[in-house]
């Protein structure tokens, strides 16, 4: 693999972790399986476009595009627990509901962002050049959402939010509201998934209604790989995880589609098929391996 390539594989798996950290909180943490993510993703880019080619600063459209996925992931907590929709339905009815409102907010299936300014220009504009502008900027912000996370999660409300997940009648019966813990934790969750969404678009120079098709297979399969190779004994360690899962994934994505085998050669189009392999190894690796152990 080339250093370009590398350097490829490293920025998507740093921007789309963000996107990892969102699903691990409602797939890990609140044992809530959300698909809100599909339709969320390509919410927080359209939301970040919309705005910035209405002259809006690039980092204010970050702030909205999060608030666009919180509102969506709310809808999904809300028909879940006032409702009294099973989850997985839910998200599939917001996910679903998100494909028209996203084609709404961006007037049509996309929306390009060539020639105004977005996050990644100051950088470039400072001399750095335009090949380590992206992912120096992106390190930065998943390490201030990762302190964000970590904090948050050691507050009042992430412990009551981990205790949700962990045993909810429990935490019930100590007088918790747990409708109003799920509809945050779903909102924080989607609003993580909008910013990933809006620094892709900004990154791409386009925002697009089908960006987000997969998200919720690539999310899960981040967070899978990255248990599996560097484990999840804590809630920091954990999110660590998820991370450096979505650069592997990444990284595996890039090195799998420049594999050659004589006359056969993996494409674009089969991302969906070599993201279910990984997902495949990461978890029988580990049984593979005790059961080596064994012998």
């Amino acid at each position: 693999m080339s250093l370009f390539a590398l350097l490829g594989a490293l920025e998507q798996g740093l921007v789309y972790g963000i996107m990892v950290l969102g699903v691990y909180l409602t797939f890990r943490i609140l044992d809530f399986p959300d698909l809100t993510v599909d339709g969320s993703l390509p919410l927080g880019a359209g939301v970040s476009a919309v705005c910035i080619t209405h002259g809006m600063h690039p980092v204010a459209s970050l702030v909205m595009a999060m608030g666009a996925g919180f509102l969506a992931g709310a809808v999904t907590g809300i028909l879940n627990t006032k409702l009294r929709i099973l989850h997985l339905l839910a998200s599939i009815l917001t996910m679903t509901a998100l494909y028209s409102i996203n084609i709404r907010v961006m007037s049509g299936p996309n929306v390009s962002l060539l020639g105004v300014d977005t996050v990644i220009d100051p950088l470039i504009r400072a001399g750095v050049p335009g090949y380590w502008a992206s992912p120096v900027l992106f390190a930065g912000v998943v390490l201030v959402v990762i302190m964000a996370l970590i904090w948050f999660l050691y507050t009042e409300i992430g412990q009551t939010l981990l205790a949700t997940g962990d045993n909810l009648q429990m935490i019930t019966s100590q007088g918790v509201d747990t409708h109003k813990v799920i509809i945050f934790g779903v909102g924080l969750s989607n609003a993580l998934v909008a910013l990933s969404g809006a620094l892709i678009a900004q990154n791409q120079g386009a925002a697009d209604v089908n960006m987000g098709v997969g998200t919720i297979v690539a999310g899960l399969a981040s967070v899978i790989v990255g248990e599996t190779v560097f484990g999840a004994g804590s809630v920091p360690r954990a999110i660590v995880a998820a991370i450096v899962g979505s650069v592997i994934y990444r990284v595996a994505i890039a090195l799998a589609l420049g594999l050659k085998i004589g006359s056969f050669a993996f494409t674009p189009s089969d991302l969906n098929l070599i993201t279910a392999l990984l997902v495949v190894v990461a978890l029988t690796a580990p049984k593979i391996k005790a059961r080596l152990k064994r012998c």
